[in-house]
């Protein structure tokens, strides 16, 4: 089973004004509604695909996991949005109304630290509550935007709530790699794959050796649809020289096994 651990997802009459504004800076591959999404899968061969909703300011974190919590569960995985200017009871009802067991944080289109107390004190709830955190980490804006999602603040978090079940996109660090190899890789963070818009400009050697350091078994992977092209993203990923069993987990059981997915 191929399991997409990170995809972005609108509803169709806000899609386009979203990617108009070249989210990070990068340029859509794909027009980021479900339609467009099954219809990537089915040509890339992805059985599931997390789908991920970000709500930029508080008042909208109920109408993102409605619309979330809409799709369809056997092809699709649910995970929502929380914000720290929502109250934590609030955050975690509108989880519970819609079923969504996972979220993603996003420093920089939530304007929000990994270091703030009070997404610590968030990320605490989440953990009390056994939903799954997925988590932008590294560059992808200005210097203020690059620090909020920076890897000693992922690793700080990680420290500070060990309960918290958390993956680590763009392996912990989007272009800060060095640093994320020093604090994060060998943490007990999951790390994800994608490095938009290529994986296939990282090394592989530098890939199988980051892979030998934390473990195939706590790496997902993912391509962070609807920037980059799956399909080119699972070839690159084919393309490092992995074990059968260390592709094979990362392209879809490692995810499976951490969800509890059949």
């Amino acid at each position: 089973m191929i399991i997409d651990t990170h995809c972005h997802i609108w509803p169709d009459h806000i899609a386009p004004r979203v990617l108009a504004a070249r989210p990070a800076g990068l340029d859509a591959r794909f027009d980021g509604t479900v339609a467009g999404l099954t219809r990537t899968m089915d040509a890339a061969g992805i059985d599931r695909a997390m789908t991920l909703g970000i709500a930029g300011v508080a008042k909208n974190v109920e109408r993102t996991n409605e619309f979330i919590g809409s799709v369809d569960r056997q092809r699709f995985i649910p995970f929502g949005t929380v914000h720290p200017g929502l109250p934590i009871d609030r955050n975690l009802r509108s989880l519970a109304d819609n079923g969504i067991r996972g979220v993603k944080l996003h420093p920089l289109f939530q304007d929000l630290s990994l270091a703030d107390p009070a997404v610590v004190e968030l990320a605490r709830a989440l953990a009390d509550a056994d939903v799954t955190v997925i988590t932008h980490a590294g560059a992808g804006g200005d210097e203020r935007a690059n620090d909020r999602g920076a890897p000693r603040h992922l690793r700080a978090l990680l420290d500070a709530v060990p309960r918290l079940r958390l993956i680590a996109c763009h392996y912990g660090g989007y272009h800060r790699l060095d640093e994320a190899e020093e604090l994060v890789v060998g943490s007990r963070a999951v790390l994800e794959t994608s490095w938009p818009p290529r994986l296939s400009d990282l090394d592989a050697a530098r890939m199988r050796a980051i892979v030998a350091a934390h473990g195939a078994d706590r790496m997902v992977f993912g391509s962070d649809w609807p920037m980059a092209d799956p399909a080119a993203e699972i070839a690159a990923v084919r393309s490092w020289g992995l074990s059968p069993e260390e592709e094979s987990a990362i392209l879809g059981g490692t995810l499976a096994a951490l969800l509890g997915l059949d």
